[in-house]
């Protein structure tokens, strides 16, 4: 995130486009994993934004640990879906102001204790069919495609 600090001294809240990797977190109950966040107290999965130099799986092996101190590995993470478009834009509370390109992979837990970080307030398993409503916008379409393929396992998104 120092790159986006150092960026933000220079354009302030002005809108920039951001590649951003998040994972949707199953557990041995098919379980989705959540992370209730600090600065907005709205619901999403884990995850965050790309560094300079960082290749995808860096950074969603590296933001994982970060938010959940759980452990994945690169060859068991497969890709769910790629989002782009006003639906990813997201102001957060600050005015900072993001388009995101948010690739979503999924995995089951490998390893690790769960335990939360400064950006998340609460990190809880949900079963599908009970996620929140209360989501980060981005989130809201992760969200329903998750529904989608829970009601219909034979769709495949990418």
């Amino acid at each position: 995130m120092e790159y986006i600090k150092e960026l933000r001294k220079s354009i302030g809240h002005k809108p920039i486009s951001m590649c951003s990797c998040g994972c949707l977190i199953f557990n041995n109950k098919n379980q989705v994993l959540l992370q209730k966040r600090s600065d907005d107290n709205l619901w999403g999965n884990p995850g965050g934004s790309m560094e300079l130099g960082e290749t995808i799986f860096d950074t969603i092996i590296r933001e994982i640990k970060e938010e959940t101190n759980l452990d994945i590995n690169k060859k068991d993470l497969k890709l769910f879906n790629i989002y782009s478009g006003e639906n990813q834009h997201h102001i957060y509370p600050n005015k900072d102001e993001i388009y995101f390109v948010n690739i979503i992979f999924e995995t089951n837990i490998t390893k690790g204790i769960l335990k939360k970080d400064i950006e998340s307030n609460e990190l809880k398993f949900f079963d599908i069919d009970k996620l929140p409503l209360n989501v980060t916008k981005p989130f809201e379409h992760v969200r329903k495609d998750l529904l989608l393929r829970y009601n219909n396992p034979e769709i495949k998104f990418i």
